[in-house]
C-alpha cells in the first residue's frame, strides 16, 4: 500500500512537536485501450483518482464493469506506460491491449458513463441504461449465509485493512466464500476502485463471474458498487454503511441480496433475505 509520512506542527494547544502521520497516496490513473494490430496507438477512456498499487487489476475491473471485457482471452496484454511519479514510483497510465475480435464502442463508453450520486441523471434512466447493456438478474439462490457468519465478516475484512490501519483514509472491498473465508481484499482511496481491483484480479485469474461469492464493502453501498457487483454476477453484497435509494432499487430489480449497517449484533437486509439463514 502506498503511503507518505508527514510531520504535524503544534496545533490547538498540543504540546508535542514533530508528530509523524501517514497519509494514503492519491494519484490519477489514466486507462487506455489499444488494438492488437496497432498496440503503440492507444485511446484514453477514463481517468480515476486512486491509490497506486494493483493498477492492472483496477483497469481490467473497470473495463469489465463497463462491458468492454467479457472473458480473459479478450486481453492480450496489460502494460504500465508513461513516466513514473517520484512520490510512489508507479506509472500513472495503464494500457490494455485488446485481442483482435474485441471491437469496443469507444464513443458509447465515453458517452454513457453512469451517474454518481453527485450527478443529476434520474434513477430510472440509469437503470434502463444498465438493462440495455445486457445486465441480467442474479439467478443463484443457493448462496446462503447464516446471520452469525454474516456479522463476523466485517472483522475479518478489518483485520486485512492494513492501509487503513496506518492511514485511516482508505476504503476496502473483500471477497468471501459462503463459509466466510476471505479470498481477496483490496484497499483504495476510492471505494469503486477497491471493488474494481478485486473484480479485476478475479477476471485476470480467468473467473470474472463470481456467482457463488459474497462481497463486503467497508463504507456505504452506492449505485456504482451495486452495478459493478451485478456485472460480476455477485448475488450478495453487504456494506458496513448505508445503501443509497438507487442502490436499493437496483438490488431489488436484479434479485441481489443487499445488506447495510453490518456489524456484530445487527444489520439491515434491504432485499433478498432468503439468502440469510
Amino acid at each position: 500500500m502506498q503511503k507518505i509520512e508527514i510531520t504535524l506542527p503544534k496545533f490547538l494547544g498540543r504540546e508535542d512537536r514533530g508528530s509523524a502521520e501517514s497519509l494514503a497516496v492519491e494519484e490519477p490513473l489514466e486507462i487506455r485501450l489499444a488494438s492488437s494490430g496497432n498496440s503503440k496507438k492507444s485511446q484514453a477512456v477514463s481517468i480515476t483518482m486512486r491509490t497506486p498499487g494493483h493498477d492492472p487489476e483496477l483497469a481490467v475491473g473497470f473495463l469489465f464493469g463497463e462491458g468492454i471485457l467479457k472473458k480473459r482471452s479478450d486481453i492480450l496484454e496489460v502494460l504500465p506506460c508513461g513516466p513514473k511519479k517520484e512520490s510512489s514510483q508507479a506509472s500513472n497510465t495503464i494500457k490494455v491491449i485488446l485481442s483482435p475480435e474485441v471491437q469496443p464502442d469507444l464513443d458509447r463508453l465515453q458517452r454513457n458513463f453512469y451517474a454518481t450520486s453527485s450527478c443529476g441523471v434520474c434513477g430510472k434512466a440509469s437503470l434502463d441504461a444498465l438493462e440495455a447493456e445486457g445486465l441480467q438478474s442474479v439467478t443463484n439462490d443457493e448462496v446462503t449465509l447464516s446471520q452469525q457468519l454474516l456479522q463476523a465478516l466485517p472483522e475479518r475484512l478489518r483485520a486485512n485493512q492494513h492501509g487503513f490501519n496506518s492511514t485511516g483514509g482508505l476504503h476496502a472491498t473483500g471477497l468471501f466464500t459462503t463459509d466466510g473465508d476471505l479470498l481477496l481484499a483490496r484497499e483504495d482511496v476510492g471505494r469503486h476502485n477497491a471493488m474494481d481491483k478485486v473484480i479485476g484480479q478475479a477476471f485476470l485469474n480467468g473467473n470474472p463471474h463470481l456467482s457463488n461469492r459474497i462481497m463486503l464493502v467497508s463504507g456505504r453501498a452506492s449505485f456504482e458498487l451495486v452495478q459493478k457487483a451485478l456485472m460480476a454476477k455477485i448475488p450478495f453484497l453487504a456494506a458496513v454503511g448505508a445503501p443509497s435509494s438507487l442502490a436499493y432499487s437496483m438490488a431489488k430489480r436484479y434479485n441481489m441480496t443487499l445488506v447495510g449497517f453490518l456489524k456484530p449484533g445487527r444489520f439491515n437486509c434491504y432485499h433478498g433475505d432468503w439468502r440469510i439463514s
